[in-house]
């Protein structure tokens, strides 16, 4: 068994799978290690690349950026599929891409998880504005399931313009300049403490209007988590709303077509539908 030690980054394990594949290793005879994981007892380090001339490996440019995408996934020994669909495709089998496959349907898998993990930043994150002047005018936390940041970060650097920005995770940060996007690996804890503890101001504004906006007559608990996980609720504003307001809906509030303070002003009082009218 072959153990290759690399820094964890896509870069480096393509550069390794590289040579892998230059010297016929098959996937079965490779350990992959990053950072300070330890090797067994009866591995050997990946061999110096020879000195003689290889032949180039060549595989469709659409398969690379699929590896990249899938190794965002975080899972124990991520980057054992990703060699075995490497050397399958570079031998010519061609359906390890393939949904049908059992590898190119886990590599699909991982690639799904990863794209709705960068939608669920884009959708939750919740900047907060700085009163200090030291070039960061807006900071967030997040916690990410898989190693969405660098890629998904570019997002709100497109749409934030000149507005600089830091986001915080527990293992890695970016911060945008205005012009610049600066990725760190660890994450500063400078970094964390700033993100997880600024207040912000327009919060009890928020949290006013999304409980008056409630509708208590609509909620599907199932349709609400699917969309909205209960994982994200403790760092949004209106997170520590959401449980009292689906325990109000419980207890009778479905009867209105409203939240209990509005109903409680002058108007209309709107009920809900009766099932099965016209």
């Amino acid at each position: 068994m072959i153990t290759v030690r690399f820094d964890g980054s896509f870069e480096e394990w393509r550069n390794c799978a590289r040579t892998l594949l230059q010297d016929s290793i098959a996937p079965h005879e490779v350990s992959w290690t990053t950072g300070n994981e330890t090797a067994g007892l009866f591995d050997n380090d990946l061999p110096a690349p020879a000195t003689r001339a290889k032949q180039p490996i060549r595989v469709p440019r659409q398969l690379l950026d699929e590896l990249e995408m899938a190794a965002r996934f975080r899972v124990e020994k991520r980057w054992s599929l990703l060699y075995r669909v490497l050397w399958r495709i570079a031998q010519g089998d061609l359906a390890a891409r393939m949904p049908g496959d059992a590898d190119g349907s886990e590599l699909h898998a991982r690639i799904k998880a990863v794209r709705r993990e960068a939608h669920h930043l884009h959708a939750f994150l919740r900047f907060s504005p700085l009163a200090d002047d030291d070039g960061i005018q807006h900071v967030a936390w997040f916690v990410p399931v898989h190693d969405v940041l660098p890629w998904a970060a570019e997002h709100f650097a497109e749409r934030m313009g000149e507005n600089s920005w830091m986001i915080a995770t527990p293992d890695d940060g970016v911060c945008w300049n205005g012009n610049d996007l600066v990725y760190a690996r660890p994450c500063p804890p400078a970094w964390q403490q700033r993100a997880m503890n600024t207040v912000d101001p327009g919060g009890a504004l928020w949290k006013a209007y999304y409980e008056s906006t409630f509708n208590p007559a609509r909620l599907n608990r199932s349709v609400m988590e699917n969309n909205l996980p209960v994982r994200f609720w403790k760092n949004l504003p209106e997170g520590a709303l959401i449980p009292e307001l689906m325990s109000r809906a419980r207890a009778g509030a479905q009867r209105d077509g409203q939240a209990e303070r509005v109903a409680e002003k002058a108007g209309k009082r709107i009920g809900r539908a009766r099932e099965g009218s016209g």
